[in-house]
């Protein structure tokens, strides 16, 4: 099994930042690639941004240019810096651990609250 913790949510003023971690234990593999996705209030989850085991990444056109993702293979540990931040990223933040097979883990997220 694999376990999937998020931390560093909380309440930040429109145009602040906040950086996000999520560490990963348990059976794991080099071929991993994790994600962060996010849900906001009556809205479906939706992708913001994932990296693979190489380092290539996609992200959401709505954060492009203002979220910075990274991995750290050596402490099973994926980041995610959010500058500029805007109200409508407000969304609790989930981390997600992908094998090849397409098998998925989840972790139980962090809120992220943005005022105006």
């Amino acid at each position: 099994q694999v376990q999937v913790v998020e931390s560093g949510g909380g309440l930040v003023q429109a145009g602040g930042s906040l950086r996000l971690s999520c560490v990963a234990s348990g059976s794991l593999r080099t071929t991993d690639s994790m994600g962060w996705y996010r849900q906001a209030p009556g809205k479906e989850r939706e992708l913001v941004v994932s990296i693979t085991s190489g380092g290539s990444t996609n992200y959401a056109d709505s954060v492009k240019g203002r979220f910075t993702v990274s991995r750290d293979n050596a402490v099973n540990t994926v980041y995610l810096q959010m500058n500029s931040l805007k109200p409508e990223d407000t969304a609790v933040y989930y981390c997600n651990r992908r094998r090849l097979n397409g098998m998925n883990f989840w972790g139980k997220g962090t809120l992220v609250t943005v005022s105006s």
